[in-house]
């Protein structure tokens, strides 16, 4: 497998072990890989650079990760976890807008977007980097559907409107410029981002709409 120097086991993402010595090991290994891929890209990661900045032996690293791919896919896995506070101006579209706008802030910034980008490049690079994006963006969806749930509540939204669809519509043109068609991305492309999907969203479009039955 490209990015590793020694053969190793088919890549996994590990279980994770709560508290203790488990989980300083693990915060300790997500952090090195998330800066040696910042460095170094997919191709240049491998489980020894790893090892030595975590500190932690690379026979380690092989049977609870199994190799570069299984450190990407956790390393997005505890990404997930993070807690991502919520907007609540009361306001889909103002929700929706500073939702857009954080996107837009993190991956555009010198400091902060080199780290995302290159994980979500690194992670597309396999099976189990992208079965673990997958789940990340499933999980964030999910989270950041209450903004649109909310808004349901309120009476903004029409019932049975499918918030993750709604994020979905919002941060997708932001993630296609990012990572497909390379476009520049700024400000007001993310703020009409949000615009549509607020439009989108108050006009039905994201509802479940029940099959109309079958006449003889």
């Amino acid at each position: 497998m490209t990015g590793t120097a020694n053969p190793a086991p088919p890549p996994h993402t590990p279980t994770p072990r709560p508290g203790g010595r488990s989980a300083r090991v693990r915060a300790d290994v997500v952090a090195a890989t998330l800066a040696e891929v910042t460095e170094k890209g997919y191709d240049g990661l491998t489980v020894e650079a790893v090892a030595a900045r975590s500190g932690v032996h690379k026979a380690t690293l092989y049977r609870r990760w199994g190799g570069v791919d299984g450190l990407v896919a956790d390393a997005l896995t505890a990404s997930a976890d993070q807690p991502w506070p919520l907007p609540d101006t009361g306001d889909l579209q103002q929700d929706l807008r500073r939702i857009t706008q954080e996107v837009f802030d993190v991956f555009t910034d010198p400091e902060l977007g080199p780290t995302p980008t290159a994980l979500i490049s690194a992670a597309q690079r396999s099976d189990a980097g992208a079965a673990a994006l997958h789940d990340f963006f499933a999980t964030r969806h999910r989270q950041v559907a209450e903004v649109a749930e909310r808004a349901v509540t309120r009476g903004e939204l029409p019932v049975g409107t499918d918030g993750a669809e709604v994020v979905r519509a919002a941060t997708a043109p932001l993630y296609y410029r990012l990572f497909v068609s390379g476009e520049p991305l700024d400000a007001r492309t993310a703020e009409r981002a949000a615009d549509a999907a607020a439009l989108a969203a108050r006009a039905g479009l994201f509802t479940s709409v029940p099959e109309a039955p079958d006449h003889p």
